[in-house]
């Protein structure tokens, strides 16, 4: 080293020496956050609504963790595992030393517990419902103390994911043990939940530190929105999932640091046409519903920028299939949105024989087209993209009607009378894997919304994806998957069943007195690394 080099060293490491050091977290304190609906069970066997499934998460710990950030598997309580015999047989070896929350040591007994739980037919666990679908379920053997072996009766691709939805339980019978990184201490109905740190939780910080930093998390009910904003400005909360997009600019506009806009979620809305032959739909209309041709116009004419950019202000992306960009592996980034061009869609028409008289689109029976859109009355969202649309499709000669009603009666229409025209409604996900659209694509499912729960494919495009799903679901090999449900997602874009109109944005608010904050568009958005939040020291908070 010269002179002059052995100089600047020496002057950087006086200078280092009088700098604070990196501030590290501190264990202590509370988070607050408010939720907008009761949990309706505790039982994280039974979780199926998303109040249930944020505790879940947050106490629970399960053998293998999906990374909201990175969207990998990643080991937690079994360190490593895996496959064999074409993926029905999985063996896990367990992570030592780990103890529930009531001191009691965690085993290969506690996992079969589980499991048993899991497919008990009287407990009806959502987490069964993908093993039922299979021949003989799911069984387990411990093998040993810390080793247990999966066996299900035929593949079930994607199997380790569904294992981040169950959380183990203790074979001693103490319901309230649990292994994540807080406990229920406290539940008022109509009030608040406080979870408490689970002061047995395994995970330790790369200092040694034992997780989780914060004592507890306080949820509060909460069903006014914009109250809930209010009080994270003025501090009493430090977190909101979900923001609508005109609040959330309101909070961008006052608070920059803390309004954070994650891309496109998981989440979409779309637009189908009732193909159900139960119901009471006259002949024309069933003939241009079940038109693929028909629907693709429809599809082509929705100028879908303009509903991410008026509706959403900005907060949408245009929609064009089953996954959005935010699904980073079963995405096909092949696929583009239409541009919404009225002449490609009046050039469509005219080849399946429609003809535009005036400002009328006839059919070949010379029958207006004109159909009613319901979907659920007060989601602001939705009723102006209603209005848009209408205002589009008036462009080629046709004539919208909306009809918003109340959601129990928006259910009655699409699952009992089939009583509808068409329908506008979305869709949340939170499983990034095909096989969680299962009930959605399979012709017989009763998701498949424009006609569910078909005895047989009422077309050959549908068989063709039934075909494609099944083998998807038996195929261990990802990337043949992918290719799969690829073509999925193209038959979808062609068809158009749903006609996938945006990908609404993560909106949601961190507070700077948050340390570690680092939302995703996975749920639980804010929470999913909930043992490393902390709260900051005064001095240590930015309002910038």
């Amino acid at each position: 080293m010269s002179f002059r080099a052995r100089v600047a060293a020496a002057v950087f490491l006086a200078f280092a020496a009088v700098l604070p050091a990196a501030a590290q977290p501190a264990p202590g304190g509370q988070l607050r956050l408010a939720i907008q609906a009761e949990p309706k069970s505790l039982d994280p066997l039974l979780a199926a609504d998303e109040p249930s499934e944020l505790v879940r998460h947050l106490t629970g710990g399960v053998l293998v963790r999906l990374n909201r950030q990175t969207q990998a598997l990643e080991p937690e309580l079994a360190v490593k595992w895996s496959a064999a015999a074409a993926g029905r047989k999985l063996r896990f070896e367990l992570r030592q030393g780990v103890t529930f929350s009531d001191g009691s040591p965690f085993s290969a007994r506690d996992v079969c517990h589980t499991f048993q739980r899991v497919m008990d037919p009287k407990i009806d666990s959502p987490a069964s419902e993908p093993f039922r679908s299979v021949k003989g379920g799911i069984a387990c053997s411990p093998d040993g103390n810390h080793a247990v072996n999966l066996s299900l009766g035929e593949p079930l691709a994607g199997v380790e994911r569904l294992l981040d939805d169950i959380a183990m339980q203790s074979a001693s019978g103490n319901a309230r043990a649990v292994l994540g990184p807080f406990t229920v201490a406290e539940h008022r109905a109509g009030s608040h939940l406080l979870l408490t740190r689970n002061t047995n939780y395994w995970k330790k910080d790369e200092r040694g530190v034992r997780l989780p930093y914060l004592d507890g998390i306080r949820m509060e009910l909460q069903r006014n929105r914009e109250f809930e904003l209010m009080r994270f400005r003025r501090g009493e909360l430090e977190l909101v999932n979900n923001l609508e997009p005109e609040l959330f600019d309101r909070l961008k506009r006052e608070a920059p640091a803390a309004a954070r806009d994650l891309g496109p979620s998981l989440d979409s809305e779309q637009l189908w046409f009732n193909q159900s032959p139960r119901g009471p739909l006259p002949a024309h209309k069933r003939a241009w519903f079940t038109s693929g041709e028909f629907r693709r116009a429809v599809s082509e004419a929705i100028r879908r920028a303009d509903l991410a950019r008026i509706v959403y202000r900005g907060h949408a992306t245009p929609g064009v299939g089953p996954t959005s960009p935010a699904n980073q592996f079963w995405f096909n980034a092949a696929l583009k949105p239409p541009a919404g061009d009225p002449k490609e869609a009046l050039a469509r028409l005219a080849r399946a024989g429609f003809r535009l008289e005036g400002k009328v689109l006839r059919d070949r029976g010379g029958n207006p087209v004109e159909f009613s859109v319901i979907t659920n009355a007060g989601n602001k969202s939705r009723e102006r993209m209603a209005a848009l649309i209408q205002q589009d499709l008036a462009e080629i000669g046709i004539r919208v009607s909306l009809a918003p009603m109340d959601f129990p009666s928006l259910i009655e229409r699409i699952t009992r009378t089939f009583d509808y025209d068409a329908c506008l409604l979305g869709l949340i996900f939170s499983d990034l894997d095909p096989m969680g659209q299962m009930s959605i694509w399979l012709s017989s499912g009763p998701q498949h919304q424009w006609n569910p729960e078909q005895k047989a494919p009422a077309t050959e495009w549908e068989a063709e994806i039934d075909r494609l799903m099944r083998a998807q679901a038996a195929e261990p090999d990802r990337q043949k998957r992918k290719q799969a449900f690829d073509r999925v997602q193209q038959i979808v874009a062609e068809q158009a069943p749903f006609i996938y109109l945006v990908y609404r944005n993560a909106l949601v608010a961190a507070s700077p007195a948050l340390g570690n904050a680092a939302p995703v568009i996975l749920r639980p958005q804010t929470l999913w690394n909930a043992d490393r939040l902390y709260m900051k020291a005064p001095a240590q908070v930015s309002q910038r």
